[in-house]
């Protein structure tokens, strides 16, 4: 029960803050549309004027594409058949799990986007627990407020991820599995282990990702100076109830994969020119604002599961009277 009033309840707040959810989106594409246009510039070198051109207007040549990835050098390289549709989803979710690297670029693109997250993360989270507004001034000072904080937050949990991705996930998926698999004559038997450690490297990243974001939120709502002791303090919130914890969170996943379902439903193969271009691009653009609510979601939830548990009346601070909508101006004013 406690899971799904947090669940309605963050909701609840996303949908009463809709301006934080433009400026999630306005945030992505500002760090996207650099990298559309690098690309633009190599394809339009690439192709030219070229009969090679005509045809990848009208559909794909496929004997080019493939050379033009293979060539490729930087950001060219990424442009493979995995970035069209729902093939791009599945291509990042094995990505994660097999821990692949990206493009130097592509990796530069993220870490600018993790750092401006870090910064106004502070004022999402802050908006959410008050669930009121807070106007641009009061987001924006919540932001500089905490955004340091978070910043030195974030940079533990890199370390964090960087250790569990450049040792655990190798002594798992090399050492581990070939130790196990090294006398193994079927082949289903193998893919069972890879499968179970995926679910055991999984289960620790969701562990870890659930101490870092009650960390985040016991700075933002406690108003902590100390990251280390809101680490410490997420840690024994999530030590002490992990299995609402737990749960909700594989609740917001489960939200994360209906989204990530529908769109595998819906999205339309690539098009070539006209309408079936534009409806391609137009149902791409609608999954990022989904993906992005959802991800919103999982901020909101956890505030919301958070207040419920240890909240007081310093948590939610109450809107500060301002003439003349303070009380007493309404008062005089009906003296008047």
């Amino acid at each position: 029960m406690p899971i799904v009033i947090s669940l309605v309840d963050g909701l609840r707040r996303v949908i009463r803050a809709p301006v934080i959810l433009v400026g999630a989106a306005t945030l992505t594409l500002l760090l996207v549309v650099p990298l559309g246009l690098l690309l633009r510039g190599e394809l339009q070198t690439a192709l030219g004027d070229s009969v090679v051109a005509d045809g990848m207007a009208d559909g794909v040549v496929w004997d080019w594409w493939q050379q033009f990835s293979r060539q490729g050098t930087g950001l060219d390289r990424s442009l493979t058949p995995s970035v069209i549709g729902f093939a791009a989803v599945l291509a990042n979710v094995s990505a994660l799990l097999d821990g692949n690297g990206q493009e130097p670029v592509i990796v530069a693109v993220l870490l600018s986007y993790l750092l401006v997250w870090a910064f106004f993360s502070g004022g999402v989270l802050d908006r959410y627990a008050r669930n009121r507004p807070t106007r641009s001034a009061g987001f924006f000072s919540a932001c500089g407020l905490h955004g340091s904080r978070l910043l030195r937050l974030a940079i533990v949990a890199g370390l964090a991820y960087g250790f569990l991705f450049g040792v655990v996930h190798g002594w798992l998926f090399d050492d581990l599995y070939e130790a196990i698999t090294r006398n193994l004559t079927v082949e289903r038997e193998a893919f069972a282990v890879r499968v179970a450690l995926y679910v055991v490297f999984g289960l620790v990243l969701i562990a870890v990702g659930l101490v870092f974001d009650y960390a985040r939120v016991r700075a933002v709502v406690e108003d902590r100076r100390s990251m280390l002791g809101a680490l410490l303090a997420g840690w024994r919130f999530v030590r002490r109830r992990p299995g609402v914890c737990a749960g909700l969170y594989l609740a917001n996943g489960l939200v994360l994969l209906a989204v990530m379902a529908v769109y595998g439903l819906l999205a339309p193969d690539a098009g070539t020119t006209g309408l079936s271009m534009w409806l391609t691009f137009l149902t791409g653009q609608a999954y990022v604002v989904a993906r992005l609510t959802a991800k919103l979601l999982f901020y909101a939830a956890e505030v919301a599961y958070f207040q419920s548990q240890l909240a007081h009346a310093g948590y939610v601070a109450a809107p500060a009277p301002v003439w003349p909508e303070s009380p007493a101006a309404e008062a005089l004013g009906r003296l008047g």
